[in-house]
């Protein structure tokens, strides 16, 4: 690590990810988590105060992974980073590098890992790929599901980019595709996904369709009862009372299957254009 540190602050380096692969356990029955999590806060604290004291100023990233080799690796998923991250006081000094293939290995979608790290100010960089969810391993595909890249896009854009990050190609063509031609083929189909992916994303940000459908039915939450539960300005006895007066409870569909069709019609007319 020491010597990976100097070699980045030789190259300039923008990012260092700390790769989710490594640290975990086969079983608990050998295993004590608490001095190993311990010395894993202690071992990041190192690389911090190392890097500082040669002038290493890249965003330190974590790479999220919950198995394969190890049964259970600590830094199973961005939610549980992030835990471990603030429970050791290292929440200032790293963000997350997000593989969509890891997401799909931690039972999320690639979406969800983007925006949980999105809203918390953790969101740095991403590795590019997807794997496939009938599988328990790590395929590394290149991307080429419009409808993940575009979801993906979209929590990117919210962040704002992705700073000194980016998105990284970690994917491999098949075992199958052994021409020189499959690699140049593979690069552009994941390419033009998150470039489709962009697009798409940024003409849903700029009609504000999820935006909108998020303020009405979040809608009671900006007023009455609703404001002062956000506000802090309630409490038990309060929110029975308000229960109880109630002569209606008004619901507001999710209408889900609405999102999906639109979602579907802005991809349609990016390829209509």
């Amino acid at each position: 690590m020491k010597k990976g540190l100097e070699i980045g602050k030789e190259l300039g380096a923008e990012n260092y990810v700390f790769w989710g692969g490594r640290e975990g356990y086969e079983t608990l029955l050998n295993t004590n988590m608490k001095l190993e999590l311990d010395n894993l806060g202690r071992f990041y604290h190192m690389a911090v105060d190392y890097a500082k004291e040669i002038g290493f100023d890249a965003q330190f990233l974590i790479e999220p992974k919950p198995k394969e080799p190890t049964t259970h690796q600590y830094d199973y998923d961005v939610a549980t980073g992030h835990a471990f991250l603030q429970s050791y006081g290292l929440e200032n000094h790293f963000k997350f590098n997000i593989e969509a293939n890891h997401a799909t290995l931690a039972g999320h979608t690639f979406e969800h890992e983007l925006h949980y790290a999105r809203i918390n100010n953790m969101l740095g960089s991403v590795d590019a790929n997807q794997g496939d969810p009938l599988l328990g391993w790590d395929t590394d595909e290149f991307p080429t599901d419009l409808w993940s890249t575009t979801l993906a896009m979209y929590e990117i854009l919210k962040n704002g980019g992705l700073g000194k990050g980016g998105l990284n190609f970690d994917a491999k063509v098949r075992r199958g595709s052994f021409e020189p031609e499959d690699l140049f083929h593979a690069h552009i189909a994941g390419m033009d996904a998150f470039a489709v992916g962009l697009k798409v994303a940024q003409q849903l940000i700029d009609d504000k369709v999820l935006d909108s459908i998020m303020e009405d039915r979040y809608q009671t939450y900006t007023e009455g009862i609703g404001l002062d539960i956000v506000e802090g300005k309630t409490d038990f006895h309060k929110l029975e009372e308000h229960a109880l007066g109630l002569t209606e409870i008004k619901q507001t569909s999710g209408r889900l299957e609405q999102i999906k069709s639109t979602i579907n019609q802005y991809l349609l007319q990016a390829f209509a254009k």
